[in-house]
């Protein structure tokens, strides 16, 4: 059986077409979802990508928060489905209340576009379990607002829960304690500021570090099924 991955396309994403590629190299379907319809067409998960939804007007996924597709995931997150949010993704799964914190401009305000490793932190959640705790990952990062940002009582439940997925070896956002990804209670949502997608091969990207998330996700709906 071959496990059907969403992937949605709000006004302004621009990473939805690599999210889908890489979700066909790992070796599932992906399905086209959009921001308007609220049906997610029976995935298995589903991808919220990188890019600038409404035009990140009032702040990077206020908006999109609101778009009727939001509205299922949150209520089949809430059930267990797994979700990943990229970049302006991760922005959006904050904005939605299905992850803490939020996601602000970068120290020294500055865009930037980066090959940056990552430390993998857990791999005990639906999208890293094909990593070892403690693995280093080459990823591209391109974000002007991704700057990880919590009160320290929620910093503190996040690293008491093992919630810190990814942490930056060279913290060049100001993120607080390095992090950059984190996930749900239930290790279901997952949501970081660099970019899995474009690094799933290494003839087109920096690594081929990033395939390691997709297929992570096809080994937990598949034995899930």
């Amino acid at each position: 059986m071959s496990a059907r991955i969403g992937v949605i396309t709000f006004p302004g994403t621009l990473d939805d077409v690599d999210a889908a590629r890489a979700v066909r190299l790992a070796g599932a379907e992906p399905v086209t979802l959009w921001h308007g319809d609220a049906d997610l067409k029976g995935v298995d998960a589903v991808i919220v990508p990188g890019g600038f939804s409404y035009g990140d007007y009032l702040r990077a996924g206020a908006i999109a928060k609101f778009a009727p597709v939001m509205g299922e995931v949150i209520e089949q997150a809430g059930r267990g489905l797994p979700v990943l949010g990229i970049c302006n993704g991760f922005q959006v799964l904050c904005e939605a209340g299905l992850l803490p914190g939020a996601l602000t401009r970068n120290i020294g305000l500055h865009f930037i576009c980066r090959d940056v490793w990552l430390e993998v932190a857990s791999n005990s959640t639906a999208w890293t379990t094909r990593y070892d705790v403690g693995a280093d990952l080459l990823i591209p990062l391109k974000s002007g607002e991704g700057r990880y940002v919590a009160p320290e009582s929620v910093l503190d439940e996040l690293e008491g829960e093992g919630r810190v997925v990814f942490r930056y070896r060279e913290n060049l956002n100001g993120s607080q304690r390095d992090i950059a990804g984190i996930s749900s209670a239930n290790g279901r949502v997952v949501g970081l500021m660099p970019h899995p997608e474009h690094a799933t091969e290494a003839l087109t990207g920096p690594s081929d570090d990033g395939l390691g998330m997709f297929l992570s996700v096809l080994d937990s709906v598949l034995t899930a099924a």
